[in-house]
């Protein structure tokens, strides 16, 4: 009986995913995305003038929510220290958590999401070379932003510079603001809890998540609102990519170890090589590749002619016994 797959499957991946493979690829990915990130440092006067045109474009278009959602953060701390730890936290918990999930119930799926959140990432990292960007809190106090991170360090891990733990402030480069990735890696997350989550909770966390995060980014004086649709824009570009990028990768996988590995004993060429000199062996007298025996020589261990010429054994059994019939004259 023939076996049919039931409407609506999915093939699976042409190769199975191992997480011993994945784990450091991604480990790998963000170390050089946090090196690359820190080695980019701009010029402080370029980054603050960079973060002061954006401020004087959000005003001109009436896009100015950091101010007064800054100033609720500084004046409730119940609003302020959640928000606080939702900055320095959930970005490292929420996204690999996610990933995991995928891994594990939508492996079909997960390798495209995978390399969509790696595709931004770098492109982020562009952003972070190309337009250094002082945040909000770094601005001058006469600009009416308040460090909330820095307020309420005392009820968390970090420092004066950001969510980084503190006394390591000088190991990240708090000039790149632009794009906030922050508000992208949320989205990611988004995307694939709406798409993925198939419950209830799953669709609201799937909103409240980037929706919150993009509220956190611009109260803690951490991001720009265009900041964070830089974010956003950042993400849509990857998603835009990520069928070459699979492309390529697909195509290298496949071609590179075809071209530096020797060839096989069974490969197609080497049955062929064997069959045509069977097929020549088998119509002439040559043996071993066209070299032909001389008169009178010998293969080892082959046995002496005791017949003349001309002399042949006669094919009837004569020494077979006296009931043995005589041939037919």
């Amino acid at each position: 009986m023939a076996r049919t797959e039931k409407p609506g499957s999915e093939a699976a991946p042409k190769t199975r995913l191992r997480w011993w493979t994945e784990l450091p690829l991604i480990v790998l990915v963000y170390a050089c995305y946090s090196a690359g990130r820190l080695l980019v440092r701009g010029d402080v006067s370029d980054a603050v003038d960079h973060g002061l045109a954006i401020l004087d474009v959000e005003k001109a278009l009436f896009l100015n929510a950091e101010h007064p959602l800054n100033r609720l953060f500084t004046r409730e701390p119940w609003i302020g220290v959640p928000a606080d730890f939702w900055y320095a936290s959930l970005h490292y918990l929420v996204t690999p958590a996610v990933l995991v999930w995928l891994f594990r119930s939508r492996a079909v799926r997960y390798r495209a999401a995978r390399t969509w959140l790696m595709t931004s990432t770098f492109i982020g990292l562009i952003g972070f070379t190309l337009l250094p960007t002082c945040p909000p809190r770094l601005l001058d106090a006469s600009h009416g932003f308040v460090d909330t991170m820095a307020q309420y360090s005392s009820y968390g891990w970090w420092g004066g510079a950001a969510s980084a733990p503190r006394g390591m402030g000088g190991m990240t480069n708090q000039y790149a603001a632009m794009p906030s990735l922050h508000v992208g890696w949320a989205l990611w997350c988004g995307v694939m809890l709406w798409r993925h989550g198939g419950t209830r909770l799953s669709k609201v966390a799937a909103v409240v998540y980037p929706l919150g995060t993009t509220i956190v980014v611009m109260g803690t004086a951490n991001h720009y609102f265009l900041d964070a649709v830089a974010g956003a824009a950042v993400m849509g570009v990857g998603l835009l990519l990520t069928p070459f990028v699979l492309r390529t990768a697909e195509r290298v996988r496949t071609r590179l170890p075809a071209r530096f590995a020797p060839a096989a004993a069974g490969s197609p060429a080497a049955t062929a090589t064997v069959s045509a000199a069977a097929a020549g062996g088998a119509g002439s007298a040559n043996v071993s590749g066209g070299c032909q025996t001389s008169a009178g020589e010998r293969f080892p261990r082959q046995r002496e002619q005791r017949f003349g010429a001309g002399a042949e054994p006669d094919p009837a059994p004569t020494d077979a016994g006296d009931e043995t019939p005589a041939p037919a004259r």
